[in-house]
């Protein structure tokens, strides 16, 4: 079977990618359930990669409902180290419009019902998150994004809301005045899941409207979410395509050690199950 070292996760708008070839369609169960959807893997170009759609299939999962344990857990299993995380987000500042992308360095928590570990139930580790996002992985994205014409801000903080509805007035000025750049609904527990996993991540973010801040443009709406999600779905596709294309499996980045000082839990006194359980993540740490 093929070992894809890239994942793509498609957030809304983006359910598949065109072009993989040796195409495999592979449904992985996990401790933590069972992933959004089934994973397709293949090869474009000369990489192997994974693609998994976040929602499910026929956007069939809410925010609140995914996952991302088990997301996170099939993707670390099949062997990927890079992840290219897709996702809509409404922008809090006027000069990163709508069709723009904007590539988060950090991000901020305002969900309340989300698991974002893996730990727990007897183990116990606490990671290094001050920069949430792969500085390499970003910068070949960027120059990516770049080289394909995007309008592209290559940081940013990227609040992530409960959902599913959108923000409340009042919430977006808030959001606005305490310095955020992008407001979503998802990224920030596959960013917490992908650091504990020692995945290289990093978000694509595809700005589909102003929030309902912007007085001079209309409150945010689904309708209004895929009107500019379907301008900005092709760049984004260029822009996957390219830094595929461009990473190399050489690491030199401090991601594929995230845990290695981080387990504190007295290896003696970790359950067998969890031990077993939790194996594709902390298995070169247990000796």
């Amino acid at each position: 079977m093929i070992k894809p070292k890239i994942a793509v996760i498609g957030g809304t708008g983006l359910s598949q990618i065109e072009g993989i070839r040796g195409k495999q369609t592979i449904e992985c169960e996990t401790p933590f359930g069972f992933p959004s959807s089934k994973i397709t893997i293949g090869s474009i170009h000369d990489s192997q990669i994974a693609f998994l759609p976040r929602h499910g299939a026929g956007h069939s999962i809410l925010p609140s409902e995914i996952n991302f344990r088990a997301n996170i857990y099939a993707l670390k299993s099949l062997g990927v180290e890079f992840i290219l995380s897709i996702s809509a987000v409404g922008s809090l500042r006027e000069d990163i419009k709508p069709i723009s992308i904007v590539l988060p360095d950090q991000f901020y928590d305002r969900t309340k019902n989300r698991i974002s570990t893996f730990f727990g139930r007897g183990i116990v580790a606490h990671v290094n998150f001050a920069d949430p996002v792969c500085p390499d992985l970003s910068k070949i994205v960027y120059e990516s994004a770049l080289e394909a014409g995007a309008t592209t801000f290559n940081k940013g903080t990227y609040i992530c809301i409960e959902g599913p509805q959108f923000s409340s007035r009042a919430e977006s000025n808030i959001y606005r005045k305490l310095g955020f750049d992008v407001v979503g609904m998802t990224n920030l527990p596959e960013a917490k899941l992908a650091r504990e996993a020692e995945i290289c991540y990093c978000t694509i973010a595809l700005v589909s409207d102003y929030d309902c801040w912007h007085k001079d443009h209309r409150e945010v709406d689904i309708e209004m979410v895929f009107e500019y999600l379907d301008k900005n779905i092709d760049t984004a596709k260029k822009i996957i395509e390219k830094t595929i294309c461009r990473i190399t499996t050489d690491r030199q980045c401090s991601c594929k050690n995230a845990l290695e000082n981080a387990i504190i839990t007295e290896r003696e006194s970790i359950p067998e199950d969890v031990k077993h359980e939790l194996r594709p993540i902390i298995g070169k740490y247990l000796s």
